[in-house]
Protein backbone atom coordinates (compact mmCIF):
# COMPACT_ATOMS: atom_id res chain seq x y z
CA UNK A 1 0.00 0.00 0.00
CA UNK A 2 1.52 3.24 -1.05
CA UNK A 3 1.64 6.76 1.48
CA UNK A 4 -1.28 8.15 -0.39
CA UNK A 5 -3.04 5.16 0.00
CA UNK A 6 -2.36 4.64 3.40
CA UNK A 7 -3.62 8.27 4.38
CA UNK A 8 -6.88 8.18 1.78
CA UNK A 9 -7.96 4.99 3.71
CA UNK A 10 -7.57 6.96 7.45
CA UNK A 11 -8.99 10.19 6.48
CA UNK A 12 -12.41 7.72 4.50
CA UNK A 13 -12.07 5.78 7.69
CA UNK A 14 -11.48 2.81 6.48
CA UNK A 15 -8.23 1.96 8.18
CA UNK A 16 -9.10 2.21 12.25
CA UNK A 17 -7.48 4.80 14.04
CA UNK A 18 -7.71 6.35 17.51
CA UNK A 19 -9.41 9.83 15.93
CA UNK A 20 -8.97 12.90 17.94
CA UNK A 21 -10.36 15.36 15.44
CA UNK A 22 -11.46 16.02 12.12
CA UNK A 23 -12.75 18.22 10.05
CA UNK A 24 -13.28 18.66 6.16
CA UNK A 25 -9.18 19.48 6.13
CA UNK A 26 -7.57 18.06 8.89
CA UNK A 27 -7.54 14.51 10.47
CA UNK A 28 -5.73 13.90 14.15
CA UNK A 29 -5.32 10.86 15.67
CA UNK A 30 -2.93 9.05 17.94
CA UNK A 31 0.68 7.57 16.92
CA UNK A 32 0.31 3.47 17.00
CA UNK A 33 4.13 3.65 17.64
CA UNK A 34 4.26 6.55 19.96
CA UNK A 35 7.46 7.68 21.45
CA UNK A 36 5.92 8.92 24.71
CA UNK A 37 1.84 8.72 25.96
CA UNK A 38 -0.16 11.15 24.05
CA UNK A 39 1.72 11.32 20.72
CA UNK A 40 -0.11 12.40 17.92
CA UNK A 41 -0.24 13.19 14.17
CA UNK A 42 -2.23 15.83 12.33
CA UNK A 43 -2.54 15.49 8.71
CA UNK A 44 -3.80 17.23 5.93
CA UNK A 45 -6.67 15.58 4.05
CA UNK A 46 -4.76 17.28 0.84
CA UNK A 47 -2.33 14.74 -0.43
CA UNK A 48 1.22 16.30 -0.53
CA UNK A 49 4.52 14.55 0.07
CA UNK A 50 6.16 17.67 1.49
CA UNK A 51 5.17 20.68 3.18
CA UNK A 52 5.72 23.54 -0.13
CA UNK A 53 3.19 20.41 -2.11
CA UNK A 54 0.04 21.73 0.07
CA UNK A 55 -1.89 24.45 -0.85
CA UNK A 56 -2.17 27.26 1.62
CA UNK A 57 -5.52 26.61 2.45
CA UNK A 58 -5.23 23.13 2.93
CA UNK A 59 -2.61 24.16 6.26
CA UNK A 60 -4.69 26.81 7.50
CA UNK A 61 -6.20 25.10 10.01
CA UNK A 62 -2.90 22.73 11.12
CA UNK A 63 -1.06 25.18 13.69
CA UNK A 64 -4.75 25.89 15.55
CA UNK A 65 -5.33 22.14 15.56
CA UNK A 66 -1.63 21.28 16.76
CA UNK A 67 -1.92 24.03 19.18
CA UNK A 68 -5.13 22.67 21.07
CA UNK A 69 -4.53 19.17 20.55
CA UNK A 70 -0.67 19.79 22.55
CA UNK A 71 -3.08 21.84 25.39
CA UNK A 72 -5.57 18.92 25.59
CA UNK A 73 -3.03 16.51 26.07
CA UNK A 74 -1.78 18.18 28.84
CA UNK A 75 1.98 17.89 29.24
CA UNK A 76 4.49 20.83 30.72
CA UNK A 77 7.14 20.27 27.86
CA UNK A 78 6.40 19.11 23.83
CA UNK A 79 7.62 18.96 20.76
CA UNK A 80 6.09 20.29 17.56
CA UNK A 81 7.61 18.25 14.50
CA UNK A 82 7.50 17.93 10.75
CA UNK A 83 9.76 16.20 8.69
CA UNK A 84 10.43 16.52 4.70
CA UNK A 85 12.34 14.36 2.74
CA UNK A 86 14.39 11.06 3.69
CA UNK A 87 17.38 12.56 5.07
CA UNK A 88 15.09 14.86 7.29
CA UNK A 89 13.70 11.80 8.62
CA UNK A 90 10.50 11.22 6.42
CA UNK A 91 9.69 7.77 6.46
CA UNK A 92 6.17 8.52 5.17
CA UNK A 93 5.58 10.64 2.28
CA UNK A 94 1.89 12.32 3.29
CA UNK A 95 2.61 15.63 4.88
CA UNK A 96 2.05 14.87 8.78
CA UNK A 97 2.67 17.20 11.79
CA UNK A 98 3.81 15.09 15.46
CA UNK A 99 2.67 16.63 19.00
CA UNK A 100 5.44 14.80 20.67
CA UNK A 101 4.77 14.99 24.87
CA UNK A 102 8.63 15.00 26.86
CA UNK A 103 7.74 14.01 29.94
CA UNK A 104 11.37 13.13 30.99
CA UNK A 105 14.79 12.68 29.62
CA UNK A 106 14.10 9.03 27.71
CA UNK A 107 10.94 9.55 26.87
CA UNK A 108 9.53 12.01 24.01
CA UNK A 109 11.70 12.96 20.99
CA UNK A 110 15.26 13.07 21.23
CA UNK A 111 17.17 15.33 18.99
CA UNK A 112 20.85 16.59 18.82
CA UNK A 113 21.62 20.18 17.47
CA UNK A 114 24.88 20.12 15.91
CA UNK A 115 25.39 24.05 15.63
CA UNK A 116 28.37 25.99 14.10
CA UNK A 117 29.76 28.92 14.01
CA UNK A 118 28.69 31.57 11.72
CA UNK A 119 30.35 34.09 9.13
CA UNK A 120 28.22 37.02 9.39
CA UNK A 121 28.70 37.96 5.94
CA UNK A 122 27.83 34.65 4.37
CA UNK A 123 24.76 35.30 6.46
CA UNK A 124 24.00 38.23 5.24
CA UNK A 125 24.24 37.05 1.71
CA UNK A 126 22.21 34.29 2.55
CA UNK A 127 19.45 36.15 3.97
CA UNK A 128 19.91 38.70 0.95
CA UNK A 129 19.22 35.69 -1.27
CA UNK A 130 16.34 34.11 0.28
CA UNK A 131 14.47 37.63 0.76
CA UNK A 132 14.43 37.96 -2.56
CA UNK A 133 12.51 34.60 -3.19
CA UNK A 134 10.57 34.96 -0.80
Amino acid sequence: MTDLQLTARLCEGDIPSFKLFESERILAFLDIQPLSQGHALVVPKHHGAKLTDIPDAQLEEILPVVKRLAAAIGAENYNILQNNGRLAHQEVDHVHFHVIPKPNEQEGLGIGWPATKTDMDKLKQLLTEIKAKM
